[in-house]
């Protein structure tokens, strides 16, 4: 008897990509231990609307302390602001946005970034593209207006 790719996990596995791989896992696990996701998504939108009295608190607040020191209603705020990330990054979407920085910081690292000299001699390009393409257009556009001109005299 012959197994295919789906009977097979090891072949089912090597197909799957890391994403993929996840997704499956995290399926499974929700399968085996019997957690339902719309008990997580009621959570969620629970914390999601602490982030928003946190955050419509804080504006109140600004407003209603106008008159003291700005240091202290900025100060007040970064904490606030602190406090909301905090609790919207236990969130599943709070927690897949980290996840997607993560991945994107690391990708950065990844790039191989010109050198000063490359930076200049490619500026230099496109400076003098640019003049080029301007003289051209400044050419044609006095043509243009010379015969125009002569043709309505």
């Amino acid at each position: 008897m012959s197994t295919t790719a789906c009977e097979s996990p090891l072949l089912e596995s090597a197909v799957l990509d890391g994403t993929a791989q996840k997704e499956k896992k995290r399926r499974d696990d929700s399968l085996s231990t019997g957690t339902d996701t719309t008990a997580g998504s009621t959570l969620d939108w629970l914390k999601w609307l602490v982030v928003a009295a946190i955050l419509g608190g804080g504006v109140y607040a600004n407003w209603y302390y106008g008159e003291e020191s700005l240091l202290l209603r900025v100060v007040g705020l970064l904490v606030l602001a602190t406090v909301a990330g905090f609790v919207s990054l236990q969130t599943e979407r709070g927690r897949s946005t980290w996840s997607l920085i993560k991945e994107a910081r690391s990708e950065i690292r990844r790039v191989v970034w010109p050198s000063n000299q490359e930076t200049t001699q490619t500026t230099l390009v496109v400076l003098v593209l640019i003049v080029i393409f301007a003289l051209i257009l400044w050419g044609l556009d006095s043509l243009l207006g010379w015969i125009v001109s002569s043709i309505i005299g």
